[in-house]
């Protein structure tokens, strides 16, 4: 399927690993030139020669940004429309894995992940916004979680914030409708991330990460496993692209059916 990205430009939050590194690669694979970042500068090198390896004709930028710093975030989508010549695709995928209930998440715990989260992806956008009003065809891509619809105690913070992550997408995608800027989220359940690994090493770190997967997986997942980051990252293209140009304000499940919801 031509998903119409070809000549597109676009920026990746935390594109470094993970869901962002293989949505970068496969806005690569379209046709698209992708600008990504990440706090941790050895990490976000390796990630774009990888990238470039992989697609010597294509141009990879790769930004040293920490997205909860508005002065950096403004300098991130500044340098990205200039070396892109413009910007079209906005893919907030930065964020992080706290785990904890009430009791054990303090304040400064609850202001980190805000940060991480929801300030993010206001941030981004705010700062994108004049390029994306430039395009002639503007995307926003959030990624966000079910629990954001799905309550789990275990994971307080996550079901507060991506609640409110959602429920921006929302009112952003009817605020900005009329202008033809398309904003989507999709909603990501139990995938094989680093994150995920570091809740593995702080959880459960007597049993092998598979094992750990597995028992969480038979518990909450009916298709009974984690996901795979290419099994996201190709409905975030898929967002990015023409084909989805009737597709605005709309929260996707990509979670293997998990989410006791309608």
């Amino acid at each position: 399927m031509e998903l119409g990205l070809a000549g597109r430009r676009a920026l990746v939050t935390g594109g470094s690993k993970g869901i962002g590194l293989a949505a970068a690669d496969d806005l690569l694979a379209e046709g698209a030139s992708v600008a990504i970042c990440s706090r941790t500068e050895d990490e976000l090198r390796g990630a774009a020669e990888e990238l470039r390896g992989r697609y010597p004709a294509a141009t990879v930028l790769d930004l040293v940004a920490d997205v909860t710093d508005p002065d950096q975030v403004q300098r991130l989508v500044e340098q990205t429309a200039a070396e892109l010549h413009g910007l079209d695709i906005l893919v907030n995928n930065a964020g992080g894995a706290h785990p904890g209930n009430f009791e054990s998440l303090t304040d400064d715990d609850w202001r980190a992940d805000l940060d991480v989260k929801l300030f993010s992806q206001l941030r981004c956008f705010r700062a994108a916004l004049p390029w994306l009003r430039r395009s002639d065809a503007p995307r926003v891509v959030n990624v966000n979680a079910v629990y954001g619809k799905y309550p789990d105690p275990a994971f307080f913070a996550t079901t507060v914030i991506r609640a409110a992550c959602q429920n921006l997408n929302k009112v952003l995608a009817q605020e900005f409708g009329a202008e033809r800027i398309l904003i989507n989220s999709v909603n990501i359940g139990f995938v094989d991330t680093p994150q995920w690994t570091n809740i593995h090493n702080r959880r459960a770190p007597e049993i092998g990460k598979d094992e750990f997967f597995a028992r969480l997986a038979a518990d909450e997942v009916p298709l009974g496993r984690f996901g795979r980051v290419d099994e996201v990252s190709g409905l975030i293209a898929f967002l990015a692209g023409s084909r989805a140009s009737y597709i605005t304000g709309a929260m996707i499940d990509v979670a293997g059916g998990m989410g006791k919801y309608v």
